[in-house]
């Protein structure tokens, strides 16, 4: 073989290898394989961080309980401030006002009337140059 042959043949294999290095990255860099790359890598810290979390929660279940009736506190806010107002008016006023309270409370309000439309203001009649004719035929 001669060495122009021999060159020939290195380029073709380095050819065939570059060629075989791009098909490896279009397919390394194709949306469907970064995506499900990037899923497994987020499962597998999601599992990582769970476990973590079950066992902080087992080295503290006191602190633990107290951030969980924290939560739970916070999303029932509303109820439980209605239900705290509800017992504290109850205990500052006697069970006469109360029950007249809870009868005020139980009737349907009356819808405040509305007020009367104001009365139609009367516009001049228009008159045509006929009627204005006549109009001044009659009184001459």
């Amino acid at each position: 073989m001669t060495a122009i042959a021999a060159a020939e043949a290195a380029a073709a294999r380095r050819r065939d290898a570059l060629i075989d290095t791009a098909r490896e990255l279009q397919a390394r860099l194709q949306p469907a394989t970064l995506a499900r790359g990037a899923w497994e890598q987020a499962k597998i810290k999601g599992a990582d961080l769970a476990e973590e979390a079950v066992d902080a929660a087992r080295a503290r279940p006191a602190v633990t309980g107290g951030i969980a009736a924290a939560i739970a506190l916070f999303l029932a806010r509303g109820p439980l401030i209605e239900l705290a107002t509800k017992t504290r008016a109850n205990r500052a006023q006697p069970k006469a006002k109360a029950a007249k309270i809870q009868a005020r409370v139980a009737k349907p309000v009356p819808a405040a009337p509305t007020p009367p439309k104001p009365p139609r203001r009367a516009t001049p009649r228009r008159t045509t140059p006929q009627a204005r004719k006549s109009k001044t035929e009659t009184t001459s």
